[in-house]
Protein backbone atom coordinates (compact mmCIF):
# COMPACT_ATOMS: atom_id res chain seq x y z
CA UNK A 1 0.00 0.00 0.00
CA UNK A 2 1.02 3.45 -0.67
CA UNK A 3 0.51 6.12 2.13
CA UNK A 4 0.70 10.17 2.35
CA UNK A 5 -0.13 12.91 4.46
CA UNK A 6 -3.50 14.34 4.69
CA UNK A 7 -3.73 17.59 2.99
CA UNK A 8 -1.01 19.72 4.87
CA UNK A 9 -1.96 17.77 8.06
CA UNK A 10 0.71 15.12 9.86
CA UNK A 11 -2.12 12.44 9.68
CA UNK A 12 -0.83 9.43 7.78
CA UNK A 13 -3.42 7.93 5.26
CA UNK A 14 -3.73 4.89 2.67
CA UNK A 15 -4.09 6.28 -1.07
CA UNK A 16 -7.05 4.24 -1.71
CA UNK A 17 -10.20 5.19 0.97
CA UNK A 18 -12.59 3.24 1.08
CA UNK A 19 -15.76 4.37 0.71
CA UNK A 20 -19.10 2.48 2.59
CA UNK A 21 -21.96 3.86 0.92
CA UNK A 22 -22.85 -0.15 -0.60
CA UNK A 23 -23.05 -1.49 3.65
CA UNK A 24 -26.36 -2.08 4.17
CA UNK A 25 -28.19 -1.23 1.36
CA UNK A 26 -26.59 -3.22 -1.29
CA UNK A 27 -24.16 -5.46 0.43
CA UNK A 28 -24.94 -7.85 3.54
CA UNK A 29 -23.43 -6.63 7.05
CA UNK A 30 -21.09 -10.06 6.98
CA UNK A 31 -20.27 -8.82 3.60
CA UNK A 32 -19.51 -5.40 4.70
CA UNK A 33 -16.84 -6.97 6.92
CA UNK A 34 -15.00 -9.18 5.37
CA UNK A 35 -14.30 -6.04 2.89
CA UNK A 36 -12.96 -3.92 5.99
CA UNK A 37 -10.81 -6.70 7.31
CA UNK A 38 -9.81 -7.34 3.84
CA UNK A 39 -8.96 -3.79 3.87
CA UNK A 40 -7.13 -3.76 6.58
CA UNK A 41 -5.18 -6.86 5.17
CA UNK A 42 -4.06 -4.79 2.47
CA UNK A 43 -3.39 -1.65 4.09
CA UNK A 44 -6.13 0.14 3.67
CA UNK A 45 -6.45 2.60 6.98
CA UNK A 46 -8.43 5.36 5.65
CA UNK A 47 -12.25 4.68 5.75
CA UNK A 48 -15.15 7.16 4.64
CA UNK A 49 -18.67 7.25 5.77
CA UNK A 50 -21.59 9.55 6.72
CA UNK A 51 -24.51 9.32 9.22
CA UNK A 52 -26.90 8.78 6.21
CA UNK A 53 -25.98 6.36 4.70
CA UNK A 54 -28.10 3.22 5.20
CA UNK A 55 -31.06 5.13 6.40
CA UNK A 56 -33.75 4.45 4.12
CA UNK A 57 -36.36 2.39 4.97
CA UNK A 58 -35.46 -1.48 4.44
CA UNK A 59 -31.37 -0.39 5.12
CA UNK A 60 -29.27 -0.95 7.70
CA UNK A 61 -27.20 1.91 8.86
CA UNK A 62 -23.50 1.90 7.50
CA UNK A 63 -22.00 3.33 10.63
CA UNK A 64 -23.44 0.95 12.94
CA UNK A 65 -22.52 -1.87 10.50
CA UNK A 66 -18.93 -0.12 11.20
CA UNK A 67 -19.67 0.25 14.90
CA UNK A 68 -20.08 -3.75 15.16
CA UNK A 69 -16.62 -4.61 13.54
CA UNK A 70 -15.07 -2.12 15.28
CA UNK A 71 -16.27 -3.11 18.46
CA UNK A 72 -15.17 -6.71 17.37
CA UNK A 73 -11.93 -5.70 18.74
CA UNK A 74 -8.42 -7.03 17.43
CA UNK A 75 -7.08 -3.02 17.39
CA UNK A 76 -9.55 -2.38 14.28
CA UNK A 77 -10.59 0.92 15.39
CA UNK A 78 -6.86 2.01 16.42
CA UNK A 79 -5.56 1.23 12.89
CA UNK A 80 -8.89 3.18 10.88
CA UNK A 81 -8.69 6.39 10.32
CA UNK A 82 -12.49 6.68 10.31
CA UNK A 83 -13.93 9.94 8.60
CA UNK A 84 -17.69 10.51 8.85
CA UNK A 85 -20.29 13.46 7.85
CA UNK A 86 -22.76 15.76 8.97
CA UNK A 87 -25.26 18.15 7.17
CA UNK A 88 -27.97 16.21 5.38
CA UNK A 89 -31.05 16.37 7.46
CA UNK A 90 -32.05 12.67 9.29
CA UNK A 91 -34.69 13.38 10.33
CA UNK A 92 -38.21 16.43 9.49
CA UNK A 93 -37.83 18.02 12.64
CA UNK A 94 -36.09 21.44 13.07
CA UNK A 95 -32.51 20.88 13.56
CA UNK A 96 -32.04 18.23 12.56
CA UNK A 97 -29.42 18.53 9.62
CA UNK A 98 -27.43 21.37 8.03
CA UNK A 99 -24.66 22.94 10.22
CA UNK A 100 -25.94 24.34 13.06
CA UNK A 101 -23.87 24.22 16.58
CA UNK A 102 -27.02 22.32 17.68
CA UNK A 103 -27.36 19.88 14.91
CA UNK A 104 -23.20 19.67 14.91
CA UNK A 105 -23.48 18.90 18.25
CA UNK A 106 -26.42 16.34 18.54
CA UNK A 107 -25.02 14.66 15.00
CA UNK A 108 -21.88 13.77 15.91
CA UNK A 109 -23.06 12.59 18.81
CA UNK A 110 -25.21 9.84 17.49
CA UNK A 111 -22.71 8.86 14.94
CA UNK A 112 -20.31 8.23 18.17
CA UNK A 113 -22.83 6.38 19.43
CA UNK A 114 -23.66 4.22 15.85
CA UNK A 115 -19.84 3.96 15.63
CA UNK A 116 -19.18 2.49 19.19
CA UNK A 117 -16.37 4.80 19.21
CA UNK A 118 -15.24 7.91 21.44
CA UNK A 119 -13.59 9.76 18.71
CA UNK A 120 -13.71 10.38 14.99
CA UNK A 121 -10.92 10.91 13.25
CA UNK A 122 -11.95 13.80 9.93
CA UNK A 123 -15.13 15.25 10.71
CA UNK A 124 -16.60 16.57 7.05
CA UNK A 125 -19.61 18.68 5.94
CA UNK A 126 -21.19 17.07 3.73
CA UNK A 127 -22.03 19.99 2.04
CA UNK A 128 -22.00 24.04 2.40
CA UNK A 129 -24.45 25.49 4.64
CA UNK A 130 -25.23 29.24 2.96
CA UNK A 131 -27.34 30.38 5.69
CA UNK A 132 -24.98 29.47 8.72
CA UNK A 133 -22.13 31.67 9.80
CA UNK A 134 -18.69 30.37 9.76
CA UNK A 135 -17.94 31.39 12.78
CA UNK A 136 -20.59 29.60 14.60
CA UNK A 137 -19.70 26.23 12.20
CA UNK A 138 -15.83 26.92 13.27
CA UNK A 139 -16.70 27.73 17.29
CA UNK A 140 -18.77 24.41 16.85
CA UNK A 141 -16.03 22.34 15.56
CA UNK A 142 -13.79 24.02 18.11
CA UNK A 143 -15.66 22.59 21.12
CA UNK A 144 -15.72 18.85 19.46
CA UNK A 145 -12.36 19.02 19.08
CA UNK A 146 -11.77 20.25 22.52
CA UNK A 147 -13.87 17.63 23.64
CA UNK A 148 -11.01 14.94 22.18
CA UNK A 149 -14.37 14.02 19.60
CA UNK A 150 -13.24 15.18 16.87
CA UNK A 151 -9.14 15.57 15.60
CA UNK A 152 -9.25 17.25 11.77
CA UNK A 153 -12.46 18.41 9.95
CA UNK A 154 -13.14 17.94 6.27
CA UNK A 155 -15.41 19.21 3.53
CA UNK A 156 -17.29 17.63 0.77
CA UNK A 157 -18.38 19.35 -2.33
CA UNK A 158 -17.46 22.73 -2.12
CA UNK A 159 -16.45 25.35 -4.18
CA UNK A 160 -12.98 26.39 -4.82
CA UNK A 161 -14.45 30.21 -3.15
CA UNK A 162 -16.34 27.94 -0.25
CA UNK A 163 -12.73 26.67 0.46
CA UNK A 164 -11.56 30.15 0.67
CA UNK A 165 -14.12 31.44 2.91
CA UNK A 166 -13.78 28.57 5.28
CA UNK A 167 -10.46 28.67 5.57
CA UNK A 168 -9.90 32.79 6.14
CA UNK A 169 -12.57 32.36 8.90
CA UNK A 170 -10.20 29.29 10.50
CA UNK A 171 -6.88 31.39 10.17
CA UNK A 172 -9.06 34.76 11.81
CA UNK A 173 -9.46 32.05 15.14
CA UNK A 174 -6.23 30.47 14.79
CA UNK A 175 -7.58 27.45 14.06
CA UNK A 176 -6.15 24.76 11.85
CA UNK A 177 -9.23 24.00 9.88
CA UNK A 178 -9.83 21.55 6.98
CA UNK A 179 -7.61 19.10 5.96
CA UNK A 180 -9.63 17.48 2.92
CA UNK A 181 -12.30 18.27 0.62
CA UNK A 182 -14.22 15.52 -0.95
CA UNK A 183 -15.29 15.90 -4.73
CA UNK A 184 -16.80 14.47 -7.58
CA UNK A 185 -13.59 13.82 -9.72
CA UNK A 186 -12.99 11.65 -13.16
CA UNK A 187 -12.05 11.41 -16.34
CA UNK A 188 -15.06 12.64 -17.59
CA UNK A 189 -16.10 15.04 -15.00
CA UNK A 190 -13.35 17.33 -14.16
CA UNK A 191 -14.97 21.21 -13.48
CA UNK A 192 -12.52 21.09 -9.93
CA UNK A 193 -9.88 21.43 -11.96
CA UNK A 194 -10.71 25.17 -12.57
CA UNK A 195 -11.02 26.49 -8.76
CA UNK A 196 -11.19 23.43 -6.66
CA UNK A 197 -7.64 21.88 -7.33
CA UNK A 198 -5.89 25.12 -7.44
CA UNK A 199 -7.79 26.36 -4.07
CA UNK A 200 -7.09 23.47 -2.02
CA UNK A 201 -3.37 23.39 -3.39
CA UNK A 202 -2.98 26.87 -1.75
CA UNK A 203 -4.35 25.88 1.28
CA UNK A 204 -3.28 22.24 1.53
CA UNK A 205 -6.42 20.45 1.70
CA UNK A 206 -5.94 16.84 0.47
CA UNK A 207 -8.61 16.18 -1.99
CA UNK A 208 -10.45 12.88 -2.15
CA UNK A 209 -12.40 12.33 -5.48
CA UNK A 210 -15.13 10.10 -5.28
CA UNK A 211 -17.49 8.87 -8.12
CA UNK A 212 -14.19 7.82 -9.31
CA UNK A 213 -15.50 5.96 -12.14
CA UNK A 214 -18.48 8.11 -12.95
CA UNK A 215 -20.95 5.97 -11.91
CA UNK A 216 -19.46 2.66 -13.47
CA UNK A 217 -19.35 4.30 -16.85
CA UNK A 218 -15.63 4.08 -16.67
CA UNK A 219 -15.21 0.78 -15.50
CA UNK A 220 -14.88 -1.22 -18.27
CA UNK A 221 -18.70 -0.88 -18.62
CA UNK A 222 -18.91 -2.29 -22.87
CA UNK A 223 -16.52 -4.61 -22.57
CA UNK A 224 -18.63 -6.29 -19.60
CA UNK A 225 -21.37 -5.72 -21.94
CA UNK A 226 -20.16 -7.99 -24.50
CA UNK A 227 -19.38 -10.49 -21.94
CA UNK A 228 -22.80 -10.52 -21.20
CA UNK A 229 -22.20 -9.38 -17.30
CA UNK A 230 -23.95 -6.87 -15.32
CA UNK A 231 -22.36 -3.18 -15.98
CA UNK A 232 -23.31 -1.06 -12.64
CA UNK A 233 -22.27 1.67 -15.65
CA UNK A 234 -25.02 0.32 -17.91
CA UNK A 235 -28.02 0.72 -15.32
CA UNK A 236 -29.52 3.50 -13.60
CA UNK A 237 -28.81 7.35 -14.29
CA UNK A 238 -25.48 6.21 -15.94
CA UNK A 239 -27.62 4.29 -19.07
CA UNK A 240 -28.18 8.44 -20.43
CA UNK A 241 -24.18 8.87 -19.91
CA UNK A 242 -23.29 6.00 -21.68
CA UNK A 243 -25.94 6.52 -24.63
CA UNK A 244 -24.33 10.10 -24.70
CA UNK A 245 -20.43 9.48 -24.67
CA UNK A 246 -20.83 6.21 -26.31
CA UNK A 247 -18.03 6.84 -28.45
CA UNK A 248 -15.84 7.79 -26.17
CA UNK A 249 -16.21 5.29 -23.65
CA UNK A 250 -15.64 3.23 -26.74
CA UNK A 251 -12.08 4.55 -27.69
CA UNK A 252 -11.12 4.84 -24.00
CA UNK A 253 -11.84 1.30 -23.48
CA UNK A 254 -9.70 0.50 -26.49
CA UNK A 255 -6.77 2.61 -24.95
CA UNK A 256 -6.78 0.53 -21.99
CA UNK A 257 -6.89 -2.84 -23.99
CA UNK A 258 -3.90 -1.44 -25.88
CA UNK A 259 -1.83 -0.76 -22.69
CA UNK A 260 -2.98 -4.00 -20.97
CA UNK A 261 -4.47 -2.30 -18.01
CA UNK A 262 -8.04 -2.09 -17.28
CA UNK A 263 -10.11 0.46 -17.39
CA UNK A 264 -11.49 0.56 -13.73
CA UNK A 265 -7.78 0.51 -12.77
CA UNK A 266 -6.69 3.54 -15.40
CA UNK A 267 -9.76 5.80 -14.05
CA UNK A 268 -8.28 5.25 -10.70
CA UNK A 269 -4.26 5.51 -11.90
CA UNK A 270 -5.01 8.72 -13.47
CA UNK A 271 -6.64 10.72 -10.53
CA UNK A 272 -3.79 9.65 -8.33
CA UNK A 273 -1.28 11.13 -10.78
CA UNK A 274 -2.96 14.41 -10.44
CA UNK A 275 -1.20 16.86 -8.35
CA UNK A 276 -3.51 17.40 -5.32
CA UNK A 277 -5.01 14.28 -4.87
CA UNK A 278 -4.91 11.78 -1.69
CA UNK A 279 -6.57 9.20 -3.05
CA UNK A 280 -9.83 8.30 -4.45
CA UNK A 281 -12.61 6.79 -2.45
CA UNK A 282 -13.29 3.06 -4.18
CA UNK A 283 -16.74 1.71 -2.56
CA UNK A 284 -16.21 -1.97 -3.12
CA UNK A 285 -19.57 -4.44 -3.11
CA UNK A 286 -17.43 -7.57 -2.71
CA UNK A 287 -13.84 -8.61 -1.74
CA UNK A 288 -13.11 -9.51 -5.28
CA UNK A 289 -13.89 -6.06 -6.26
CA UNK A 290 -11.88 -4.10 -3.46
CA UNK A 291 -8.52 -6.57 -4.46
CA UNK A 292 -8.73 -5.84 -8.15
CA UNK A 293 -8.99 -2.34 -7.20
CA UNK A 294 -5.33 -1.96 -5.73
CA UNK A 295 -3.86 -3.07 -9.19
CA UNK A 296 -4.50 1.08 -9.58
CA UNK A 297 -1.33 1.36 -7.20
CA UNK A 298 0.91 -0.14 -9.83
CA UNK A 299 -0.09 1.58 -13.19
CA UNK A 300 2.22 4.49 -14.50
CA UNK A 301 0.46 6.39 -16.84
CA UNK A 302 3.19 7.77 -19.26
CA UNK A 303 2.94 11.46 -21.02
CA UNK A 304 1.68 10.11 -24.19
CA UNK A 305 -1.41 8.09 -22.66
CA UNK A 306 -2.04 10.57 -20.29
CA UNK A 307 -2.19 13.22 -23.43
CA UNK A 308 -4.39 11.20 -25.06
CA UNK A 309 -6.88 10.37 -22.09
CA UNK A 310 -6.97 14.55 -22.04
CA UNK A 311 -7.93 14.13 -25.81
CA UNK A 312 -10.47 11.87 -25.51
CA UNK A 313 -11.82 13.98 -21.69
CA UNK A 314 -10.52 17.63 -22.63
CA UNK A 315 -10.11 19.26 -19.82
CA UNK A 316 -12.64 22.43 -19.00
CA UNK A 317 -13.44 25.44 -20.14
CA UNK A 318 -12.37 27.16 -23.80
CA UNK A 319 -8.79 27.26 -23.22
CA UNK A 320 -8.53 23.96 -21.50
CA UNK A 321 -5.65 21.96 -19.11
CA UNK A 322 -5.49 25.41 -17.30
CA UNK A 323 -6.56 26.58 -13.71
CA UNK A 324 -9.01 29.70 -13.71
CA UNK A 325 -8.67 32.03 -14.82
CA UNK A 326 -6.81 31.27 -17.44
CA UNK A 327 -9.14 27.95 -18.20
CA UNK A 328 -11.86 30.64 -19.46
CA UNK A 329 -10.02 34.11 -19.62
CA UNK A 330 -6.43 34.97 -20.94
Amino acid sequence: MEYTKLGRSGLTVSRLVLGTMNFGTQTPEEDSHAIMSRAHEHGINFFDTANVYGTRPGEVSTEEIMGRWFASGGGRRERTVLATKVYIPTGSWPNEGFLSALNIRRACEASLRRLQTDYIDVYQMHHVDRDTPWEEIWEAFSVLRQQGKVLYFGSSNFAGWHLAQAQEAARARHFLGLVSEQSMYNLMTRWVELEVLPAARHYGVGVIPWGPLHGGVLGGVLRKQKEGRTARGSTGRSVGVLARHRDTIEAYEKLCADIGADPAHVGLAWLLAQEGVTGPIIGPRTTEQLDSSLTALTIRLDDATLAKLDELFPPPGPNGARPAPEAYAW
